[in-house]
């Protein structure tokens, strides 16, 4: 299946990777990063899995608000919040695994549950992580 290509980010790291600068092409974004203190680092700047769990967040909220609104579902007061947990893997490496926390609260618990499945399956993020990293999702109504 081919990906009909709509937008592309762009984006460069320089320094020492978890302690350097990122900034986007067009300059929106800019920003020092450094690796979290639990990590060995200052903490003195953003780092990756800030980032992630930013962009996670508000592309599953699009995608959340998008297959509810298909539905008439009321998406007042809604919110994604997205927790990004990096840690060692058992080949050596370091893995990934995210928490999806979804607030709905002006449908039944039943219903935005629904909603938050089907939102996994549109939200491009999710598409992407399918299979390589565990995803949760938490949905409530606060």
């Amino acid at each position: 299946m081919a990906l009909q290509i709509a937008y592309t980010a762009e984006a460069l790291a320089t320094g020492d990777g978890r302690n350097g600068h990122t900034q986007t092409a067009d300059g929106t974004i800019s920003l020092d990063l450094a690796s979290p203190q639990e990590m060995g680092g200052s903490g003195n700047g953003a780092n990756p899995e800030q980032l992630f769990a930013a962009g996670y967040a508000a592309c599953f909220h699009g995608a959340l608000r998008k297959v509810a609104g298909q539905e008439g579902a009321d998406t007042t007061d809604s919110s994604v919040g997205a927790k990004v947990s990096i840690g060692k893997n058992d080949e050596g490496g370091f893995g990934l695994a995210v928490t999806l926390e979804v607030v709905l609260p002006h449908v039944s618990q039943e219903q935005a549950e629904d909603l938050a499945q089907k939102a996994h399956k549109v939200c491009p993020y999710s598409n992407a992580t399918r299979g390589n990293i565990e995803v949760e999702l938490l949905v409530s109504d606060d």
